[in-house]
């Protein structure tokens, strides 16, 4: 179906779920946005590398790209919004507003990434772990519809949650929904994006058993003047995630010294401007 059939079917849809005509999907010169709130929402795609052969594109990370949007029209759901897009975990959550927004960006990324799914691999899409605590049952069956009716795969995605300590003490619900995922035929992804964040986590990793484990790189400051603790962490996830069978990601590469870690800590895939620009630079010289 052409993109912009798809889109308005989504809009017809968004209609229909939410008794409103309210239309959020928007297609402008081949890309797809999302109107929420005080906010417009579209996509960025990270290509996926594996660490021994960078020409080797495994699959692609959505990232959100978020602009202001204003149509003169206010509401407390604006208002709030901002919030929520917040990682600040003490604030009360909105479970209903979070769900509604994820999918909603989970529905860009899925139009967005048609341009790129002729490349083939997987596609990383991140999910809110307040959205899976706030789901009670049948996680994943909204998305897999938008997911078929984009005539792409369930197994092809990779359900991403970003975690920490503080989400490790919700560690049953949160295996109870993303196994919910992986029943319809997900990939499950665990993201940390810092070192530090990963204390306590040991335990939902090792239960999860997830398909790949996202680590963010430290960065260069970390690298050249901490102590060890940092490089001890990291040797103790990559050892767990590959004794489970899954594959390590290190991600937000930028500088040799950090892709030095992928190398001597064996990860098998990395992400970043880095082996883009090595990429890129490689190409120029054929």
């Amino acid at each position: 179906m052409p993109l912009q059939q798809l889109v308005q079917y989504f809009n017809d849809r968004f209609e229909t779920e939410h008794h409103s005509n309210i239309r959020p999907f928007i297609l402008e010169k081949g890309l797809v946005s999302g109107i929420f709130g005080p906010i417009q929402t579209s996509s960025d795609f990270e290509s996926i590398r594996r660490t021994d052969d960078h020409e080797k594109l495994i699959g692609h990370i959505a990232q959100l790209s978020v602009t202001p949007y204003d149509n003169n029209q206010h509401s407390q759901r604006s208002i709030e919004i901002g919030d929520l897009l917040t990682d600040v975990i003490t604030q009360p959550a909105d479970f209903q507003s979070i769900i509604s927004l994820d999918r909603l960006c989970r529905t860009v990324h899925m139009l967005n990434y048609l341009a790129y799914s002729h490349k083939g691999g997987v596609l990383f899409l991140d999910v809110d772990p307040r959205h899976i605590l706030g789901i009670k049952q049948d996680h994943g069956a909204y998305f897999e519809e938008i997911i078929i009716k984009c005539g792409l795969a369930v197994q092809n995605i990779v359900i991403s949650m970003t975690v920490n300590s503080f989400y490790a003490l919700h560690h049953t619900q949160l295996l109870d929904g993303l196994n919910n995922y992986r029943q319809r035929g997900y990939q499950i992804a665990l993201n940390i994006g810092s070192l530090y964040a990963a204390h306590g986590l040991r335990d939902l990793i090792d239960k999860l058993s997830a398909d790949y484990l996202r680590i963010s790189a430290p960065d260069t400051a970390t690298i050249q003047h901490s102590n060890s603790n940092w490089l001890s962490t990291l040797g103790q996830l990559t050892e767990l995630q590959h004794l489970i069978c899954g594959q390590t990601i290190l991600q937000q590469v930028k500088q040799k010294n950090q892709a030095d870690i992928a190398t001597t800590a064996h990860f098998n895939l990395i992400q970043g401007d880095y082996y883009d620009k090595l990429i890129t630079d490689h190409l120029r010289c054929l």
